[in-house]
């Protein structure tokens, strides 16, 4: 075809179209068009189409949210848990992963208890209650935590739902909002980069949630959605020392908030020698994890602050 019409020739162009000849989920291409001396590039982006997940939200609250939990050797713990629960939340699916030695059956109304082998460890746990979710959200809370007024499940789900990019939203633990941001610098294929755990370091506070702010990381005590957090998972070689690895993996992945507004408590602590082995475990282990980190993360530093 020859025309000296630039109309015509954009009809022309609006009817090319590109089909890829090697199927890939998820790549890209070049086209060239080339016209006496001019070139013109276009990229395609090549994506497989997801199917959607939907989750059937129900009544209320108790059709959105599973509570879930890890425990080892703290049943007096767990069961103020659940009566503290079952105050605000009497019909809320509790799980509970638990690797204690000796295990104790817990027969509670909505309580789904999951025996591990003794010792399997934190991030094994986490791994293995939300796998059993079947809500849309799960909220995470530690053994001996106390669920109070201020606990308000449905006011993070607000959030959650009036952002539907966000992953998961941190509250604050007896008034301790912990948060942090990871500023992580990409380093070269020989070296690796370097990461930065800052505490109290957040972004932007988000429209219509004054004390909620974007954060990287965030206190044990949050909600998530089960999709989001399951694609990253917690890595099961850390067994005693564990929390913000999760959000490291999670990096650029898992779009992270910290809302002040939503509290849990904190049960009194009580003497425990056998879970204080375990709870502070020998140095050791702190330096495994670092192994870990600069080995799988390809890392030549990281910094806590």
């Amino acid at each position: 075809m020859e025309t000296e019409s630039l109309e015509e020739l954009n009809k022309l162009l609006a009817k090319v179209t590109y089909t890829s000849t090697v199927y890939h989920i998820h790549t890209g291409d070049l086209v060239n068009f080339l016209f006496e001396h001019h070139q013109a590039v276009f990229p395609i982006v090549i994506r497989q189409p997801t199917l959607p997940v939907l989750y059937d939200v129900g009544t209320d609250i108790n059709d959105h949210v599973t509570v879930a939990t890890k425990t080892f050797m703290r049943y007096k713990e767990l069961k103020v848990l659940i009566s503290s629960l079952r105050r605000y939340y009497k019909d809320m699916t509790l799980i509970v992963a638990d690797d204690s030695f000796e295990s104790e059956k817990i027969t509670e109304d909505n309580v789904q208890q999951y025996i591990m082998p003794g010792g399997q460890g934190w991030f094994a746990g986490r791994n293995l209650a939300v796998s059993q979710v079947t809500t849309k959200y799960f909220l995470w809370v530690d053994d001996d935590f106390l669920f109070t007024d201020q606990t308000k499940i449905e006011a993070l789900v607000e959030v959650m739902e009036a952002i539907p990019e966000l992953d998961v939203v941190g509250g604050s633990v007896t008034g301790n909002q912990f948060y942090f941001s990871l500023p992580y610098e990409e380093g070269d294929e020989l070296t690796g980069g370097c990461l930065h755990r800052k505490s109290n370091g957040k972004f932007n506070s988000i429209p219509n949630f004054p004390r909620c702010h974007m954060v990287n990381g965030v206190v044990n005590f949050f909600l998530a959605r089960t999709d989001a957090v399951s694609r990253v998972r917690f890595d099961p070689k850390l067994k005693r020392v564990a929390h913000s690895e999760m959000f490291m993996d999670g990096l650029g992945t898992l779009m992270v908030a910290s809302c002040g507004h939503v509290s849990i408590g904190h049960q009194p602590r009580s003497a425990n020698a056998d879970y204080a082995k375990f709870r502070h475990p020998a140095q050791s282990k702190m330096e495994y994890k670092k192994q870990l980190h600069f080995f799988k993360n390809h890392l030549k530093c990281i910094l806590y602050g």
